[in-house]
């Protein structure tokens, strides 16, 4: 082969050039036309002086290749012969990445990220910089702006005949806020779904999207849902704030007492932990401060919900897809196929999922999950409901913490006032054990949009499932015996946990009333 190119050298009057792989273009890999094409008409510029492009060809007949190299590089293209092994192994160097070049890459994306998070957000903008005259835009934006400063968990667009009303969920209350002129509620509307890529020309529909914004260095994600009214489409924006989420047992307020049993079991290698309430009562924060208070490189933590709404660092989270059939039973079967330690599910819906939960905890795991009850006993009884056998529940169940938020006193307009003994009575209050014969209350100001109530705590009955309960789970689940049993143990009822906190002065009978009435006392 060799002599072939000397031949062919000397019959066209070309110089021939050998060990191409330490020619300049080469070995600093500048790359003067594309992979492609080099490959396809073996061709391979390796350097270039005074003004002429010197090429390596391996056929003298590559002449139309030639000048679509010179049209390439605008340059005077000087052609020189090597074998064609020489030119594919040359390419192969030329066009290969630097060994580093990875780990280059993904130093320099950290080191661009630093400062930068929010540029993972898809169109996203910085609510703080006012970037346009559009009155609509002006408005909605400092709308958003103001109930992400106030704490708000969800804004409510409610359209009425008259108008629109914007409302703040605040502490777990709605407050009435803002009233758009009617001329606005369209256009509000339409900017809102172009925030969060919805369809603008869709009105007989709900629809399901989400926005996600910054304020300064805060990321906020807000999941938007419509639905059609009579007036018009309502739209609630769900608001998640990761800059307040309390991730940590010892941040959530429990009770030392309680704080301490429910972290025990939390840290047993096996069984089910269920955490209960109702909607927006914490249950998912509790789990995920569990989690948190649990994970390390030892152990292999994998979750499954819907949505995903906090993104934890160590353990893989999935979001079931009905639209695709990863329902929480199916997500849960292939976890199991991961070799997890402990499992999170977002919610015990159904008898597949509840009995495909209880079968790993039998078999080594550490379930945790939640339930829609009004009191920790209930809990049991809901399984037994939906068709559970009531030896499995005793076998695999170790604990159960019912909660609730309760509004705190504001501290600015904090006022102290002498109960009646009716409403001590509700609590199981003594007045002797009351500081001064006093509770105490918010009179309502500016700080607390004269409410009387700024900030939320947790009340919560923690039932551990002990030797007692297990018995009376096999002779009767029903939630009256099992609350008079678990009572007996020493469990501190929702009702009782917001006596101590009224008590305190931390919250009001009122309160306390307003979020246990489903949980009367026996």
């Amino acid at each position: 082969m060799k002599e072939d190119i000397e031949i062919s050298a000397a019959k066209y009057g070309l110089k021939v050039v050998k060990n191409l792989v330490s020619s300049f273009f080469v070995t600093e890999r500048i790359q003067k036309i594309p992979y492609s094409f080099a490959k396809e008409h073996m061709v391979l510029p390796i350097y270039e002086e005074e003004g002429k492009l010197f090429v390596a060809i391996s056929s003298p007949f590559s002449m139309e290749a030639l000048e679509e190299v010179g049209f390439i590089t605008n340059l005077e293209i000087q052609e020189v012969l090597a074998s064609r092994e020489e030119i594919e192994e040359a390419i192969d160097r030329c066009y290969h990445q630097k060994e580093d070049a990875a780990s280059v890459l993904m130093q320099t994306l950290q080191d661009e990220s630093k400062g930068k998070k929010a540029l993972d957000f898809e169109d996203s903008h910085d609510l703080f910089e006012q970037r346009s005259d559009s009155p609509v835009i002006q408005m909605l934006n400092m709308m958003l702006m103001e109930a992400t400063m106030q704490g708000a968990s969800d804004v409510h667009f409610e359209p009425l005949e008259q108008g629109m009303e914007v409302r703040y969920r605040i502490d777990g209350v709605l407050q009435m806020r803002h009233a758009p002129p009617k001329e606005y509620q369209a256009q509000i509307i339409a900017r809102i779904k172009v925030m969060s890529k919805l369809d603008i020309a869709e009105h007989r529909l709900p629809q399901d999207g989400r926005i996600k914004l910054r304020m300064g260095n805060r990321e906020i994600d807000f999941r938007v849902s419509t639905v059609p009214t009579v007036f018009g489409e309502r739209i609630v924006l769900r608001i998640l704030d990761k800059s307040n989420v309390l991730v940590g047992l010892n941040k959530l307020g429990i009770r030392q007492e309680v704080l301490d049993a429910f972290k025990k079991q939390i840290c047993l290698s096996e069984g089910i932990v269920l955490v209960t309430g109702p909607t927006g009562s914490g249950k998912t924060t509790t789990l995920y401060s569990a989690l948190s208070e649990i994970n390390s490189k030892e152990i292999n933590i994998m979750t499954i919900e819907d949505p995903v709404e906090y993104k934890l660092q160590g353990m893989a989270q999935i979001g079931v897809n009905p639209k695709i059939h990863l329902t929480f039973a199916t997500g849960l079967r292939h976890i199991l196929r991961q070799d997890p330690d402990v499992i999170m599910i977002g919610e015990i819906r159904d008898k597949e999922t509840a009995l495909i939960a209880i079968q790993a905890s039998l078999t080594g795991h550490l379930v945790l999950s939640t339930l829609h009850t009004n009191d920790a006993p209930s809990a049991l009884t809901r399984l037994v409901d939906m068709g559970i056998e009531q030896y499995l529940l005793s076998s695999s169940v170790v604990g159960v913490l019912a909660q609730r938020l309760v509004r705190k006193i504001c501290a600015f307009c904090k006022e102290s006032y002498t109960p009646t003994d009716k409403e001590l009575l509700e609590l199981s209050l003594k007045r002797e054990d009351l500081e001064g014969g006093a509770l105490f209350k918010g009179k309502g100001c500016e700080q607390c949009f004269h409410t009387g109530y700024k900030g939320r705590c947790g009340i919560y009955e923690l039932m551990p499932v002990g030797a007692l309960i297990k018995r009376q789970i096999v002779q009767s689940a029903d939630a009256a015996m099992l609350r008079k049993v678990a009572i007996e143990s020493g469990m501190i009822t929702l009702r009782q946990e917001g006596g101590l906190l009224v008590k305190k002065g931390l919250t009001t009978t009122k309160e306390v009333l307003r979020v246990s009435r489903g949980c009367d006392e026996e």
